[in-house]
């Protein structure tokens, strides 16, 4: 089976059921199945074929859903982008990936038109302002036909490209098969008991591997109800339960924490809730207890990482919990700890935590290098340190590589180094991170004046972010004498 006639069988099983809310309207699968065809075929009379690469940069809105879906059933390969993503990492991630399409939001376009001379590929452009507006992602959908035949596609075909940053300061394309995707979408219901009857709310982006997964395959795979969120306060989110009768969240721990702390959190009505799942980033463990008593509803953190589709590890409602745990391995997912010299150690030792499964991504897009570093005897070497008690349950102690994870997003401080001197009044840069209790982190650059160049804390800023996400900007800055003394 491939993504694409998973996508068929659940439209065709499940055709009258709600697929997508948003903003105040709702889509059947029915509905979301020709809009899906219809745009399929648009891409197709672009020449995309088959193993074609195609980006994706829309925030939380159906023209997503139908981008990947379309891209899926096609045989061609969604390349998922982060929204904040500035001209400067426009540039390596369409290069990089070999992008020939672009699909974005048209306040976005700007971006690509700085860059389009330096991307030859990248031929194509469709922008959207929003489904039934007047826009040529709009003219594609309308414009039919509505049914659609897919070419042979195997479960080891190249389905998605998702970038993570790369410790060489350069985001990777981990590239991710219709069979590693397969085995994720069936999480909600094999881990959580979800139904067709579920509805969960898509806060944390879609272009996310756990966003994508969580939110949109594994709800498509059972026939639930997805209710898109691209307006991210509290008050919208508590607002949303309330209003769509949401059944489960699966977020963050910025959101959860966020919910907690929230002081009209009490005005809403929250009962609708089942389940809620965190992950991305370590939930501090004293808050879940907290959220539980306050919300009525279990929270159960889970783990995983871009290269492993991502989900690896999740706290099931029907198992003990144990604080602090990652929970157990989901489905068809080996795991080991092991010593500096790669020998497996016994329970509860502490070492680098490996896994093997079908989860585990083909590889970096033309980077053979970067994945034998990290693919071994197929075992996927993460990075993480961590131990395993005698019941399986997993516990993380730390990280063997530099990396900051703020808001569940990944920062590799290479990335950001490499930016900050890129600005004549940087001499030498590093950048740590520092503990957040809503962020889990954030990141902190500290900086080596050049004597000739006059810097203050505002120029630096005002330069990471012409070059960099948002959320990859320091926070703090501080401006130290050398930057040995703060590398030990």
């Amino acid at each position: 089976m491939n993504l694409g006639q998973m996508f068929d069988d659940s439209c065709r099983q499940y055709a009258d059921n709600i697929s997508l809310i948003y903003d105040g309207k709702s889509l059947t699968y029915e509905a979301l199945n020709r809009a899906v065809n219809a745009f399929a075929h648009g891409l197709r009379n672009l020449g995309i074929q088959k193993g074609d690469k195609v980006s994706i940069m829309l925030s939380n809105c159906p023209e997503f859903v139908i981008s990947y879906f379309a891209i899926q059933k096609i045989g061609a390969v969604a390349v998922t982008l982060n929204i904040l993503s500035t001209a400067y990492e426009l540039r390596h991630l369409l290069g990089n990936s070999d992008t020939t399409c672009l699909i974005t939001e048209t306040l976005l376009a700007k971006r690509y038109e700085e860059i389009r001379e330096d991307i030859p590929l990248c031929r194509s452009i469709i922008t959207s302002s929003g489904l039934g507006t007047d826009s040529p992602f709009s003219d594609m959908v309308e414009r039919g036909p509505h049914t659609f035949t897919m070419p042979d596609i195997d479960d080891d075909d190249p389905a998605v490209i998702i970038y993570t940053a790369g410790l060489t300061g350069k985001p990777l394309g981990a590239v991710l098969t219709h069979g590693n995707l397969l085995s994720q979408s069936e999480l909600l219901r094999s881990v959580y008991h979800a139904t067709d009857k579920d509805r969960g709310i898509a806060v944390i982006p879609l272009f996310h591997a756990f966003g994508a997964v969580a939110n949109m395959l594994a709800a498509i795979r059972i026939g639930a109800s997805i209710v898109l969120q691209d307006r991210i306060t509290i008050d919208a989110i508590f607002s949303t339960i309330q209003k769509e009768k949401v059944t489960y969240i699966a977020a963050v721990p910025r959101l959860f924490l966020g919910m907690i702390i929230h002081q009209d959190a009490g005005k809403y009505d929250v009962s609708s809730l089942d389940f809620c799942i965190t992950g991305g980033s370590a939930m501090p463990a004293e808050f879940i207890p907290t959220f539980e008593q306050q919300f009525k509803v279990i929270l159960r953190e889970g783990y995983g990482l871009t290269e492993a589709s991502p989900v690896c590890s999740v706290g099931r409602r029907d198992l003990a919990h144990k604080p602090g745990s990652i929970g157990t391995l989901i489905p068809g997912v080996e795991a080991k700890v092991v010593n500096d010299q790669g020998n497996e150690l016994p329970a509860n030792g502490i070492g680098e935590l490996l896994i093997r499964g079908e989860n585990v991504m083909k590889g970096y897009y033309k980077d053979e290098e970067a994945t034998a570093r990290v693919i071994r005897d197929g075992w996927l070497y993460t990075s993480d340190l961590a131990r395993i008690d005698e019941d399986g349950y997993i516990f993380l102690t730390g990280r063997k590589k530099r990396m900051i994870i703020t808001s569940g997003f990944n920062v590799y401080p290479r990335e950001v180094e490499a930016v900050l001197e890129l600005h004549p009044g940087v001499k030498a840069s590093m950048v740590v991170g520092v503990p957040n209790l809503l962020r889990g982190e954030i990141v902190k650059a500290l900086i080596v004046r050049n004597p000739d160049v006059p810097a203050e804390e505002r120029d630096i800023t005002r330069h990471c972010r012409t070059y960099l996400s948002s959320y990859k900007v320091p926070r703090e800055v501080e401006f130290v004498d050398s930057i040995d003394m703060h590398s030990s």
